[in-house]
Parts: structure tokens; C-alpha cells; sequence
């Protein structure tokens, strides 16, 4: 019975280079996922693109303080604390945000008259998964 071993192993994962469409897919991604939860999460001071606190639905708005455009406030903020985690820690950034659309998605189907955008949120959410799941582990140095 032959007992020896291969003393030959595979590279570890993080220091195989990634092709370059795997590379412009997670540039692609990184960008749009920290420029639009920015974006959005700054309209939600001004109300420039759609009526914000429409997408709320009752039972969230019956939970959640004040008034609904109070907590569009709320919801701003978080979207551009979202997008700057994005932009620093992808790996980590990209779940916060399937996260939060995860959110999204149940306060849309909840609220019955937006279907078609949380059907959207779906793939968005989707997107910012295969964001993580792109970017490249980042190691913490001590020192």
C-alpha cells in the first residue's frame, strides 16, 4: 500500500488572480452599489426623485417613530452608510446591502402596489451578493 503524498498543493484562493472579467465585473458592481445607495439615500432629504415615504408601508410606518418622512431620514441615512461600507469593505458591503434590499423587497410586497420594483430589488439583491462573493478577501493586519 503506498502511503506517500503529492508535496505539491494548489495556490491558496486569494492568490490566484482573478481574470480580468471577474475583475471588471466586481469594479462594475462596487461602483454602482456605493453611487446609488448614496444617491438614493441622499433623496431621501429632498424628495427630487419619487415621494419617499409612499414606499412605506403601514405596518413599518405603525413601528417605526415619528412620521414616515422621518423615517425616510432614517433610511437615508443608512443607505449612504451602505454605499461607503461598499466603497471600503466590499466583501462585507455587498451583504449589508442584499441585507437591506432584503428589507426592501418585504416592505414592497407588503405594501401591494409595487410589485414590479421589488421584483427589480430582487435582481439588485442578487447583484450585491455576487458583489461579495467577487471581491477579494481583505485581511486584517495586527501589528
Amino acid at each position: 500500500m503506498d502511503t506517500t503524498r503529492s508535496t505539491t498543493a494548489a495556490p491558496a484562493p486569494e492568490a490566484v488572480a482573478a481574470p480580468a472579467g471577474a475583475r471588471q465585473a466586481f469594479l462594475l458592481l462596487r461602483t454602482a452599489f456605493t453611487v446609488a445607495p448614496i444617491l438614493f439615500g441622499l433623496d431621501k432629504f429632498t424628495n427630487l426623485m419619487t415621494d419617499w415615504p409612499g414606499y412605506l408601508a403601514p405596518w413599518i410606518d405603525d413601528l417605526v417613530p415619528g412620521t414616515a418622512q422621518q423615517a425616510m431620514y432614517a433610511v437615508g441615512v443608512t443607505e449612504v452608510v451602505a454605499g461607503l461600507l461598499v466603497a471600503l469593505a466590499p466583501r462585507l458591503g455587498g451583504l449589508v446591502v442584499a441585507a437591506w434590499l432584503a428589507g426592501i423587497i418585504v416592505d414592497l410586497l407588503t405594501l401591494g402596489d409595487y410589485y414590479d420594483v421589488a421584483l427589480r430589488d430582487v435582481g439588485l439583491l442578487a447583484g450585491a451578493v455576487a458583489l461579495s462573493r467577487l471581491a477579494p478577501p481583505v485581511h486584517l493586519r495586527r501589528g
